[in-house]
């Protein structure tokens, strides 16, 4: 009888360490489980399909990367431009610099917390140096100061050359842009933001236009973009010197 109780209470043991066993099998080590919440969060973070542009040391990426609420018309890749003439050759989307791309998908998330129908609409963003001297060369027309007002100096190079810039617009879920009181590339003094209490007081430009510019410059401003007083479309992710110090200028097209 003794001999029976221990031969079943052996069994009894050795099914419960098995059993022990099986379950601490099941149970990730925290280690495994800090990894398995990283990795997540960076695939989460990682869009499915992106297009990447490796340029020396800097990785550019299409402008919706990671916001597809972001919209695009890439102006200098058709003849609605200032210049009226096709300036990319295989460039076809807008590109700018990956963390530039991240700042303007929480800049639409801003936008969409105040308005789900409204969408960023970006004109341009990477622009190579080649194609800054033939805007610049084009308007040679116009003293060096007050075109430097319009077209940065390519001596100096343009915060879009760097792929930290982007010229952009809000519109509405049926891509229509928001009335801006003068459109995009417009060189009047009407697309200054530093006049528009002027052109208000004389009726050049409504409230309601005034009103349309400062939404789109709250969007990018909460995210750290700052915009010039000469266009109301144009907004640096980095001062000039900073995005110099961070990137390389790109020369050419280089898709």
């Amino acid at each position: 009888m003794k001999y029976l109780l221990s031969l079943l209470l052996a069994a009894f043991l050795l099914n419960s360490c098995q059993e022990n066993t099986s379950a601490e099998e099941k149970v990730p080590l925290v280690g495994e489980l800090e990894v398995k919440t990283v990795v997540e969060k960076e695939e989460k973070a990682r869009p499915e399909k992106m297009d990447w542009v490796i340029h020396g040391k800097d990785t550019l990426v299409s402008v919706d990367a990671f916001n597809k609420n972001i919209w695009w018309e890439l102006k200098y890749a058709t003849k609605d431009n200032f210049m009226h003439r096709v300036l990319y050759h295989t460039t076809k989307k807008v590109y700018v610099q990956i963390d530039v791309a991240r700042r303007l998908a929480k800049s639409q998330e801003y936008l969409t917390g105040r308005n789900k129908d409204l969408h960023l609409l970006v004109y341009d963003g990477l622009r190579p140096l080649s194609v800054q001297w033939e805007m610049w060369n084009a308007l040679d027309s116009i003293p060096v100061l007050e075109r430097g007002k319009f077209v940065s100096n390519p001596r100096n190079g343009s915060v879009h050359n760097y792929g930290a810039a982007v010229d952009l617009t809000i519109c509405d879920a049926k891509r229509k842009p928001l009335d801006m009181g003068a459109g995009y590339d417009d060189i009047r003094k009407i697309a200054y933001p530093s006049l528009e209490s002027e052109f208000l007081a004389t009726g050049e430009i409504t409230q309601q236009q005034i009103d349309n510019r400062k939404m789109l410059r709250r969007t990018l401003k909460s995210q750290g973009f700052s915009n010039i007083p000469t266009e109301w479309w144009h907004f640096n992710a980095y001062p000039r010197p900073i995005a110099k110090s961070k990137y390389e200028v790109v020369q050419n097209e280089i898709e």
